[in-house]
């Protein structure tokens, strides 16, 4: 028995050297010829059906921006789908994960009857959230006016993760943007992914979020950072990468129509679509805007080479000490991700102890979907708590336990937080893809906008009063130990150790923190 374990070990171990060998042979293809393309031109995008619809907007409000923040999931959806609709000329998108579930192909879908309608289609993904799709995009990308790139693409499709083996330096960086800009007048940026999880349509984790629908001077700024990141060094030609699609492949992407649960699920896009969407309004000039000065904050697409051509200037977390400052009364941080680091976490002692207000809301163990790094958090929980720093850590809620689903802007229906925003002083709120985690900071790009707009960050900041102590445990420290507080029907309960998480999941996040890669989190 020993001498076949040791048999069946060393073949795996050859069998992995071997595939090892075949991903390092393959080197990525050369990036010269690649099609050269910009963001449409600012007097056709006025000229353009958004143009003129956005013009009595904008004009009497040189340099501001119109924002509107959209939470509801359903609401998104619809308002995702009539921005494509609505474009006449370009549409550029880029994400971090597109899955292959219905809400992704409908998504597809729309792309793909934009291009046929003349719209030119830039469509630019990380290629770590890509899985199952290299036939639907290539598929896409064969067809006229519309063009897909992959940002730090793998070689080995079947087999991915062996990228991160022969190439770990570049492969672990990751493009975590999320923005559609239609025409070169309206944008949507947040921190949102493509996904049924993500739109209110699945059975397993729910993700809320939060996104903001923008016009104004904001937009051309994202379509010229977009361009930056479509002509990096990043971003390569999907048919470079990936299989060649045989010519009796279909040409258009539908569901399958044999499959009822697809079917259903589609029927009831479509009548979220019929009732929902912020951009008939739009048009229309009815949209509840906020116009305040708004900044586009985002990565250099250099971040994500295996080099330090980037200066600190182009990084998200120096344009947010730039526009913030050093909070003076509150600091209100709202993170899927919360891993504050040594760094990070001494800042926020000691704005606490300097009697600056200081929140935390992320996601308890239980309603996370990545243990390790809640790992990488609860290494630093009794120091933030011990400053006076407030931690709150999102509930996993069922999604039949109606009366807790509705926490304000961060939308309902939902079980774990995936929404990502900072209030500093009760009058400037960013909203985007960047969680307050190592990773954010170091490894992947990230996006967002920050709104000098007391109204915005006094209705996120009130969600600490209003609905998150319903919604969320509020911990505190007794005697050098942790312990959560959940507000209940019945009245508080305490529990002394993570709430609703089983030995499995506390002994792997007791795994994790022994492990010394807190830098990858």
């Amino acid at each position: 028995m020993k001498q076949c374990c040791q048999s069946h070990w060393m073949v795996a171990l050859a069998t992995l050297i071997a595939l090892s060998g075949m991903v390092s042979a393959c080197a990525l293809p050369p990036l010269e010829g690649r099609n050269v393309s910009s963001a449409l031109d600012i007097d056709a995008a006025r000229s353009s059906r958004l143009g003129e619809a956005m013009a009595p907007l904008t004009e009497p409000r040189p340099g501001r921006t119109g924002t509107r923040l959209i939470s509801d999931p359903e609401e998104t959806f619809a308002t995702w789908v009539q921005l494509a609709r609505a474009a006449e000329h370009t549409l550029d998108l880029q994400y971090y994960l597109w899955y292959g579930d219905i809400a992704g192909t409908l998504m597809l879908e729309e792309l793909q009857e934009a291009a046929a309608q003349g719209v030119r289609v830039r469509l630019l993904l990380d290629d770590q959230g890509t899985s199952g799709l290299d036939t639907t995009l290539a598929t896409l990308d064969a067809q006229p006016n519309i063009e897909v790139r992959l940002f730090n693409p793998f070689i080995l499709r079947e087999l991915k993760w062996l990228g991160f083996l022969t190439d770990f330096s570049r492969a672990n960086r990751r493009m975590h943007d999320k923005a559609l800009i239609a025409d070169n007048q309206v944008a949507l940026i947040g921190g949102r992914n493509i996904g049924d999880s993500y739109f209110s349509s699945t059975d397993g984790f729910l993700f809320f979020d939060v996104d903001v629908l923008a016009i104004g001077a904001v937009v051309p700024e994202a379509s010229t950072r977009f361009d930056a990141f479509w002509s990096s060094q990043s971003s390569y030609p999907a048919d470079r990468i990936l299989p060649a699609v045989n010519q009796d492949e279909r040409q258009r992407l539908e569901l399958n129509a044999d499959n009822p649960t697809d079917t259903a699920k589609a029927a009831e896009y479509a009548q979220v679509l019929q009732k929902k969407g912020l951009i008939p309004q739009l048009l229309a000039g009815k949209t509840e805007l906020e116009w305040a000065p708004t900044w586009l904050v985002g990565d250099s697409p250099a971040k994500g080479l295996d080099r330090h051509e980037h200066n600190a200037e182009d990084l998200v977390t120096y344009q947010l000490r730039e526009i913030f400052g050093t909070p003076a009364t509150s600091l209100d941080i709202i993170s899927s991700f919360f891993v504050p680091s040594s760094e990070i976490t001494q800042s926020l002692t000691e704005l606490a102890k300097r009697g600056v207000r200081v929140r935390v809301l992320t996601n308890s163990l239980d309603a996370t979907d990545m243990p390790p790094a809640h790992a990488g958090y609860a290494r630093y929980r009794k120091t933030l708590l011990n400053a006076g720093v407030e931690l709150y850590e999102m509930r996993r809620l069922s999604l039949d336990d109606k009366p807790q689903l509705e926490i304000g802007p961060f939308g309902k229906s939902a079980t774990s937080l995936h929404a990502k925003a900072i209030i500093v002083d009760g009058k400037r709120l960013f909203v985007g893809s960047y969680n307050v985690d190592p990773r954010s900071v170091n490894l992947n790009t990230e996006l967002g906008l920050v709104i000098d707009s007391r109204k915005l960050a006094a209705r996120v900041s009130r969600n600490f009063h209003q609905h998150i102590p319903q919604s969320a445990y509020r911990l505190g420290l007794e005697n050098g130990e942790v312990f959560w507080i959940e507000q209940t029907p019945a009245g508080q309960v305490r529990h002394d150790q993570e709430p609703k998480a089983g030995w499995i999941k506390r002994g792997a996040v007791w795994l994790f923190s022994l492990l010394p890669f807190e830098w990858m989190l």
